[in-house]
């Protein structure tokens, strides 16, 4: 098992401070969102050129932190249509340089009718939205076979891959053997089901066998009728529970601790650690 973090989480900018940042938490390994923690890097057609992926690989690698993942999410049903071209672009470049940025993966989530806001939309649910991402993810998912590259999707309840189903049909409706899963459990929570997390839990690690790439670490409560995310260990969720299945599929396992932050970072990758260790 190897504990990672969001780049732009370590609370940081610029390449160097990332890399301090891991040394001093005892970081190895990164989620690397490199538009959202460099200023110098645009999320836009062009906004990285292969020397700058060079730069971030190399200094990542030489300080032996490993780059699992690679985000570049976008919304491939936002309603501005050249916005979702421009995204595919970037998604593309970013496939292109993956293996200069340390990955050979890149991932996003399937995005929502509420366009910027990537929430819950009536219309999120229907056929047209599903075939829309499938149609786009099988676009990028053939660029990215091209160069012995691999896509990562994500699920979400407010998203147009809802359960862990529909984020199956869609996966067998592209049909490309270089699809990853990014798996995690809180996404797909709501305010009627997060009482069955372990049954969907569940569910993810039996449907995607073989598939899931890097889990996401997160934990919830649910307050005032709404599920409210918090650090790992101060929610309601029975990590050794989690973590014993988790261990179960894959004792190797990338735990990205998505959205953990400032000094929350130390103390809850130690709380899962510990966990794991003892499970």
């Amino acid at each position: 098992m190897r504990i990672a973090f969001r780049t732009h989480d370590l609370g940081v900018k610029g390449l160097d401070g990332a890399i301090e940042k891991c040394k001093e938490c005892g970081i190895s390994a990164v989620q690397l969102v490199a538009y959202k923690f460099l200023d110098d890097v645009k999320y836009a057609p062009d906004g990285i050129d292969k020397d700058k992926a060079v730069e971030i690989g190399k200094a990542f690698k030489n300080a032996g932190i490993s780059v699992p993942l690679i985000g570049a999410y976008f919304n491939p049903v936002h309603s501005d249509k050249e916005k979702v071209a421009r995204c595919k672009q970037v998604f593309k470049e970013y496939i292109t340089l993956a293996n200069e940025l340390g990955s050979d993966i890149v991932g996003s989530e399937t995005g929502s009718f509420n366009d910027d806001k990537w929430t819950y939309n009536p219309l999120n649910r229907t056929e047209q939205a599903l075939q829309t991402v499938i149609s786009t993810f099988k676009e990028l998912a053939a660029f990215a076979k091209l160069q012995g590259k691999y896509i990562g999707m994500e699920g979400a309840a407010g998203h147009v891959c809802w359960n862990v189903a529909t984020l199956k049909r869609a996966v067998d409706e592209i049909g490309a053997d270089n699809i990853k899963i990014i798996f995690d459990i809180y996404n797909y929570l709501d305010a009627e089901n997060y009482s069955r997390y372990l049954e969907i839990l569940d569910e993810g690690l039996k449907t995607f066998a073989g598939k899931i790439h890097i889990f996401h670490i997160k934990d919830c409560v649910f307050e005032d009728g709404k599920l409210k995310q918090v650090a790992p260990g101060k929610g309601m969720f029975d990590f050794k529970a989690i973590l014993s299945r988790i261990k179960a599929y894959d004792k190797d396992a990338y735990l990205v601790l998505e959205g953990t932050t400032g000094e929350d970072i130390v103390p809850c990758a130690r709380f899962i650690e510990k966990v794991w260790n003892e499970i």
